[in-house]
C-alpha cells in the first residue's frame, strides 16, 4: 500500500515511517522541518520513500500528496514538552486547527474525487484525558470528562471531533490513535523553545525523560524535577507507538473506532528520575531532589486503559521502561556531545 505520513520528520513521525518501510509499504512524507529545522533519518534514501518539505496548512499541496494514496497517517502538529502548552498557547491551537482542517479538506475531496484513499489514521494524544478523575483512562472517558484546560489538549480533542465529523458528513473513515508519553530518540533542540532554567543547567525543554537524562549527564546534583515527582505516566517507546499506529492503519476491525497506544507500565517522575540517575551513575551516587514548582498544566496521572488495543488490535507494547533508557541515555550523551541539545 502507499501511505502519506504528515509531520513524518517529526519524532514520532520518524518512528512511524520506519515502521512502515519494514512492513513493505511505499511511503510519502510530508513536513515542513518547523520545530527542529532539516533533520535526517537513516530512511531518507529507502527506495520505497519520499519526502516533500512543505506546510500541511496548504490545503492544495496535501490534496495533492493524497490523489494517488490507500491510507493517510495524520500527524502533523505544533507539538512540544509542558514549556510548549504555556509558551505557544495560542498557537498550538491556531496552527494545528489549521493543520487537521486541511487534512480533512484534502481527504473529502479525495473521497469525492474516487480517489484510492481508504481512510486516514488521526494521531491525537493521552492529553484529550487531561481531566480525568478516574484511571485508568479508557477509550471513550474523554466524552465523559470536563473537557481539557490546556489549548493542545483542546485541541486534539478536537482532532478527534474533526474525524468523526469528516465520516458523518462526507463518509472518510477514520481511525483515532492515542500515544501516551512516548520516548525515543531524535528529539532535539526545537528551533523556537523557549530557554528555560533548571538548578544550575538552561535547556530547551522537551520532554521528561530527555531533559533528565541531559540534566544529569551535564552533572546536576541535586538533581532538578517539577513538581513533588508523584505525578504518573506510561513511557512508551517510540518504536511501539510506531507499531500500534501503523497496526491500527491496517486493521478492518480498526474502522472508525479508537484506541489508547501506550504500555501499562506505571511510573512516577521521582521513579524515573531515580532509574535515569541510577544509570549514569552505576557507581552508586545517592541521588538527591529539589523540587521546582510545577507549571499549571502538570496532570497528576496519566494512565490509559490499553484493553481495547489488545482485544482489537492485537497489539501490546512490549518495550520496558528500563529498556528504552538504555536507548535514549546513550543517544542523549551524543546529542549533548554533537551540540544538538
Amino acid at each position: 500500500m502507499k501511505v502519506l505520513v504528515t509531520g513524518a520528520a517529526g519524532f514520532i513521525g520518524g518512528y512511524v515511517v520506519a515502521e512502515l518501510l519494514w512492513a513493505g509499504h511505499e511511503v510519502v512524507g510530508l513536513d515542513n522541518f518547523s520545530k527542529y529545522g532539516p533533520v535526517s533519518h537513516e530512511h531518507d534514501t529507502h527506495p520505497r520513500y519520499t519526502l516533500h518539505e512543505g506546510d500541511a496548512r496548504d490545503v492544495d499541496l496535501v490534496t495533492r500528496l493524497m490523489w494517488d494514496v490507500d491510507h493517510v497517517i495524520a500527524g502533523a502538529a505544533m507539538i512540544g514538552g509542558i514549556s510548549y502548552f504555556h509558551e505557544f498557547a495560542y498557537d498550538l491551537l491556531a496552527c494545528n486547527e489549521r493543520i487537521i482542517a486541511s487534512t480533512c479538506d484534502a481527504a473529502v475531496a479525495a473521497r469525492r474525487a474516487g480517489r484510492p484513499l481508504r481512510k486516514v489514521t488521526y494521531l491525537s494524544s493521552s492529553m484529550v484525558f487531561e481531566s480525568a478523575f478516574i484511571w485508568p483512562s479508557a477509550e471513550g472517558d474523554q466524552l465523559r470528562i470536563p473537557p481539557p484546560f490546556s489549548s493542545y489538549g483542546f485541541q486534539k480533542l478536537a482532532v478527534e471531533y474533526f474525524a468523526r465529523a469528516a465520516w458523518d458528513q462526507h463518509g472518510v473513515p477514520y481511525t483515532i490513535v492515542r500515544p501516551f508519553n512516548a520516548v525515543g530518540v531524535g528529539e532535539q533542540r526545537a528551533t523556537a523553545a523557549p530557554e528555560i532554567a533548571s538548578g544550575n543547567i538552561t535547556l530547551a525543554m522537551s520532554h521528561v525523560v530527555p531533559d533528565l537524562a541531559q540534566k544529569i549527564i551535564r552533572g546536576q546534583d541535586p538533581l532538578h524535577i517539577l513538581g513533588d515527582g508523584t505525578q504518573v505516566r506510561c513511557y512508551t517507546y517510540g518504536g511501539d507507538v510506531a507499531a500500534g499506529i501503523v497496526r491500527a492503519m491496517g486493521s478492518p476491525a480498526a474502522h472508525n473506532e479508537d484506541f489508547n497506544i501506550s504500555t501499562d507500565e506505571r511510573t512516577t517522575v521521582a521513579e524515573l528520575a531515580a532509574a535515569i540517575w541510577h544509570k549514569v551513575h552505576p557507581d552508586g551516587r545517592p541521588l538527591r531532589l529539589v523540587h521546582d514548582k510545577p507549571y499549571d498544566v502538570d496532570v497528576a496521572r496519566r494512565i490509559p486503559d490499553t484493553d481495547k488495543a489488545w482485544q482489537v488490535l492485537g497489539f501490546r507494547a512490549t518495550t520496558t521502561l528500563d529498556q528504552s533508557l538504555n536507548i535514549v541515555i546513550p543517544w542523549v550523551r551524543d546529542a549533548i556531545d554533537e551540540g544538538k541539545i
